[in-house]
């Protein structure tokens, strides 16, 4: 009887203590998580001031900042303009690029629009933050200059980023913006001489 007593009192206690096991590695795993989320947030906090740092700091002339900026509106125009094509319903909903990056926090639909958008163009989120924080830096003063005129100023646009933009973030949304446009300009051009070409052929028949 003594005995069974304590095999029970020592299996109770061993219950207790994997109860407080468990209590204790759930409380580990929460502390582990809550951690993981503050370095991650920290780490983007100091990403960001290092974005902005940059975009601040740039040494480029003004007529440098302004092709820059070209490319930048641009890309920023283009994405707005393609969502609006998949979403012709919210059109008067979303009448800027910020109120689509706003919106697709909580709306789903919005959200996965805009990631195929990004994948379309070849961008990511990190590249749309650095361009925005460009924008938002120098908006207020650059002037848009059309490719013409960009082709007449600068004849590498893209070694002029790498050679000065050395924060990475910035580098690559800025490089990626301009492939982005200029792949754009290219496919135009293939139409208008494919259209040419289409108008020339039947006068040449007859």
């Amino acid at each position: 009887m003594g005995l069974l007593f304590w095999e029970d009192e020592v299996d109770h206690k061993l219950q207790a203590l994997e109860a407080q096991f468990k209590e204790l590695d759930f409380t580990k795993d929460n502390l582990t998580q809550k951690f993981e989320h503050h370095s991650k947030t920290l780490a983007n906090q100091a990403a960001q001031d290092e974005l902005w740092t940059a975009v601040l700091s740039f040494k480029f002339t003004p007529m440098e900042l302004n092709i820059l900026y070209s490319y930048v509106i641009e890309v920023l125009i283009r994405l707005h303009t393609r969502v609006l094509e998949k979403l012709p319903d919210l059109m008067r909903g979303l009448p800027t690029l910020a109120s689509i990056l706003r919106r697709k926090v909580k709306n789903k639909r919005i959200r996965v629009v805009w990631e195929s958008v990004l994948e379309e163009h070849g961008m990511q989120e990190g590249d749309i933050t650095a361009l925005c924080t460009f924008f938002v830096a120098h908006g207020n003063k650059a002037e848009h200059y059309i490719a013409k005129v960009r082709q007449m100023y600068i004849k590498d646009v893209n070694f002029m980023i790498t050679n000065m933009v050395k924060n990475q973030a910035l580098q690559d949304g800025l490089l990626k913006a301009v492939q982005v446009i200029e792949k754009g300009k290219a496919v135009r051009a293939s139409e208008e001489q494919k259209s040419s070409l289409e108008e020339l052929i039947p006068s040449a028949k007859s």
